[in-house]
């Protein structure tokens, strides 16, 4: 992880750790965190849909497309993006994913898969990865769900 990723996501730890928000960092960055080496773009952050409002608020001077309501043929969402730094920070409030019989999941609890990682003495919040390989697999993201379960799967003979 670089340098510039890490200066802002401690800068997103500052603004939101002690409000009432329940969020966490997902994605490659989250991955990152808990040790899986892999390269780094951006950073996402998981919410319900009342927190990704509330975290847009919390950032007004960074806000490059304004949270909203959005939906495809897979997935929808409260959708939107800050620029800090130069770095992009997805907000995503209230996932839902579409399953095999057509049917909406109800968006996750972050708190129930949150878990916390220590970062230069801040406590940042991060999915677990055992759920990133549900939600990368129901998404149809077949080989990143596949190689976060070999890693997992490597740690536990260690």
């Amino acid at each position: 992880m670089e340098q510039g990723h890490l200066a802002v996501l401690l800068k997103i730890c500052s603004r939101l750790n002690g409000t009432s928000v329940d969020w966490a960092v997902t994605g490659s960055l989250g991955m990152a965190l808990q040790g899986v080496e892999l390269p780094v773009h951006d950073i996402d952050l998981q919410t319900g849909e009342q927190g990704a409002y509330a975290i847009e608020r919390c950032f007004p001077e960074y806000v490059v497309k304004p949270v909203t309501y959005v939906a495809s043929e897979r997935i929808r969402s409260h959708l939107g993006a800050l620029e800090i730094d130069g770095i992009k920070v997805e907000i995503m409030g209230a996932i839902e994913k579409r399953v095999d019989d057509g049917a909406w999941e109800a968006p996750i609890q972050v708190q129930r898969y949150r878990r916390w990682v220590d970062v230069q003495g801040i406590r940042v919040p991060v999915l677990a990865l055992e759920y990133e390989v549900e939600a990368y697999r129901k998404m149809g993201r077949i080989e990143r769900a596949e190689m976060l379960e070999r890693w997992l799967a490597e740690r536990r003979t260690d």
